[in-house]
């Protein structure tokens, strides 16, 4: 099963399944493509160091078309599973329809509490401490057309501890994403989910 990325920024949670994927911890799986919106994120030259393929596809490089060269750049690589790594853009909907329940986010917060347009890293904990939550964590979802709506496939709780800043919160949070996304890929795998 060929899975892809889409990453904006560092890309941990990619970097992440890929060690795992080439450690054959996740089996079943095989590397497919890497596609960035920011050639001079740190995920770029990574992959090129690593030998993953990459390629950056933004207004910049296809006007007016950004998501159909998505949709194929994905489809030439012969991917099966999409996994969104930090991306910070809308999904398009040829790219939806090409992949329907087959790309996977990860969001910092329990969904459906503090998702949505513009919540995203440290404005979700901001919103999680300023409401005075108990707990917070991580969900891996399967997603739609609308921001943080998807299916929910899996979610990791952590405690929000007296005194939490939201670089603490959100280091807590980042600390079990890379599991839960593991986990979720093969829950995804294993067809055990419903959407």
């Amino acid at each position: 099963m060929k899975i892809s990325f889409l990453a904006s920024h560092g890309g941990s949670s990619a970097r992440q399944i890929i060690a795992a994927i080439k450690a054959h911890s996740l089996a079943g799986f095989e590397i497919g493509i890497l596609i960035t919106n920011n050639k001079t994120t740190a995920i770029y030259p990574w992959c090129l160091e690593n030998g993953l393929k990459v390629i950056h596809v933004s207004g910049e490089t296809h006007p007016g078309n950004e998501d159909l060269a998505i949709k194929q750049a994905l489809i030439d690589a012969g991917t099966d599973i999409v996994v969104l790594s930090g991306y910070m853009k809308k999904i398009g909907s040829e790219t939806l329809a090409a992949f329907n329940n087959k790309i996977l986010n990860i969001h910092p917060s329990l969904l459906p509490k503090y998702g949505g347009h513009k919540m995203y890293g440290d404005y979700v904990h901001a919103a999680v401490l300023s409401a005075g939550e108990k707990v917070s964590g991580a969900s891996v979802q399967v997603i739609n057309a609308d921001y943080d709506a998807g299916p929910v496939l899996l979610q990791k709780q952590v405690p929000v501890l007296a005194g939490d800043t939201i670089a603490s919160l959100g280091e807590r949070v980042r600390s079990v994403e890379g599991e839960l996304y593991l986990n979720a890929l093969k829950k995804w795998q294993a067809n055990d989910f419903k959407v």
